[in-house]
């Protein structure tokens, strides 16, 4: 059995272990690394730490730890009900704007984890707070990024299309970046619709003030439902007072402020009857002032300029988005002990972990020359379009672990020997192999699919996981062979 078939065969069993005992897949990676790498592969230790992901580390260990400061004092709440008011209390169009976003900073150029790591903490915080399913907002963030990740000035575009013309094959920067946007449009819209958007929209505006659940088109401000009990004037569940009679519950639907109160209804348990009922607003949480406890505070005031310093450095002066994030958080940890205390324990070190482990095993069958092997074999195939479809495919589940922009640089020039029979389009073809190698972004494994998953607050991680590594394996298996059908059999180019 050759070295290349072994260090594939290892793989899976890594998988299998991982979810049938439920032990870290990091902690198995990194044990088949030196497994393999040593008995197999024949590396000393340099040589299997080469693939360790150093800048990915810092980049999930500082964007987790500054956004955790963040929500400790606040901000990424006072930024969600920023975002409610700015589409008028519609939650149904905040997953677009996310979208939107991501896909407007990389198609001006910014790098896709970065986007990805500067939008994803407020629109996962966004998700919580207004039980948005995080599955939907974390992958409307990602392929919100691929929708703007091939404009002819992006980071990805540039790279691709200078390896079309280094190989002296016929492109289109515009056709790339319109099949990228055009693929990642669509699947959002799937995602939107299967996902609970049409319960979004059903759920109508809210008020971002408040801090209850949402009622019937709008959400009260206060802390609990309009609940009386006993005869004539009853106690309000939270502290104001309904003045129904027998016990009644209710939901209110006004939008009161400060120490104004919210209109609603109660219904009368015995009579059928209705009353009206009282909703108070809580004290803020730092003031002790009555309002909506998210005012701007100085430690808030701070932390947004740390954000905005943040995408500043990562777009405007190209630093590297985890050192930065780093160095931001470690100056309002300084400043503002209290808020930052339980931060680094709330760095997702599980998911550093796992991605770590996995994408150095990766790196040793980088090193093996397992990839390689894997993509001339398919290059060599007799039959053109069979091998245009084979190559999607390898593209899409070695993105799925490692770079994007990495596999399609190796992809493109093993497609040069029969894209020169004339028998498939050059420009479907590279278009194909883009879109195969970037819609997995949203793989737990590779950079993107991190930064959401380890973003995502309050939630339980490994249902996360699964459901993102589902996903992912949702989209290995039928992006590649959709955007063979679309854009290759045609013959585009």
């Amino acid at each position: 059995m050759s070295p290349e078939l072994v260090s594939i065969l290892v793989l899976v069993v890594v998988f299998v272990i991982a979810t049938t005992r439920s032990v870290n897949m990091g902690a198995l990676a990194f044990a088949a690394a030196f497994g393999v790498g040593t008995l197999v592969a024949d590396l000393d230790a340099d040589g299997i730490f080469a693939g360790f992901p150093g800048d990915l580390f810092v980049v999930l260990v500082g964007v987790t730890y500054l956004f955790a400061i963040a929500r400790a004092n606040g901000t990424t709440d006072w930024l969600v009900h920023a975002a409610v008011r700015l589409v008028r209390g519609r939650v149904a169009l905040i997953p677009w704007v996310m979208f939107a976003l991501t896909g407007a900073l990389t198609a001006i150029g910014a790098v896709s984890p970065a986007a990805v790591a500067i939008v994803a903490p407020v629109a996962l915080s966004f998700a919580t707070r207004y039980s948005i399913s995080p599955l939907l907002m974390g992958t409307m963030v990602v392929h919100g990024a691929q929708a703007g990740g091939f404009s002819p000035i992006s980071i990805y575009g540039s790279i691709v299309n200078g390896i079309v013309e280094r190989e002296k094959l016929p492109g289109s920067e515009i056709g790339l970046f319109l099949a990228s946007l055009a693929a990642n449009l669509l699947i959002a819209a799937v995602l939107f619709a299967v996902l609970g958007g049409r319960k979004l929209w059903a759920r109508g505006a809210v008020t971002p003030e408040g801090d209850g659940a949402p009622g019937r088109g709008a959400e009260p401000t206060g802390t609990g439902p309009a609940a009386g009990t006993g005869t004539g004037a009853s106690t309000d569940a939270g502290t104001g007072t309904d003045s129904g009679t027998g016990t009644g519950t209710g939901t209110g639907t006004g939008t009161g402020t400060g120490t104004g109160t919210d209109a609603g209804t109660v219904t009368d348990a015995r009579t059928g009857g209705t009353a009206a009922a009282a909703v108070a607003v809580r004290p803020d949480r730092e003031t002790g002032g009555v309002g909506t406890g998210l005012g701007l505070t100085p430690s808030r005031i701070a932390t947004l300029v740390a954000l905005v310093a943040l995408v500043v450095a990562v777009l405007g002066f190209d630093l590297d988005a985890g050192l930065t994030a780093v160095s931001l958080a470690v100056v309002l940890s300084t400043v503002w002990p209290d808020d930052s205390r339980r931060a680094v324990g709330e760095i997702a070190w599980s998911t550093v972990l796992l991605i770590c482990g996995v994408l150095t095993y990766v790196g040793v069958l980088e090193e093996m020359g397992t990839i390689t092997w894997a993509g001339e074999g398919v290059g060599g195939i007799g039959v053109p379009l069979l091998a245009a479809v084979l190559l999607c495919y390898i593209g899409a589940i070695v993105s799925a672990f490692a770079s994007s922009v990495g596999i399609m640089g190796a992809l493109i020039p093993l497609a040069v020997p029969f894209l020169a029979q004339g028998e498939i389009g050059a420009v479907g073809m590279v278009a194909a192999l883009a879109v195969s190698a970037t819609v997995v972004d949203v793989s737990p494994f590779s950079t993107n699919g991190a930064l959401v998953l380890a973003a995502a607050p309050d939630v339980d991680r490994d249902r996360f996981f699964r459901q993102l590594m589902v996903y992912g394996g949702i989209v290995v298996a039928a992006v590649p062979a959709l955007a063979w059908l679309v854009l290759v059999v045609p013959g585009f180019g």
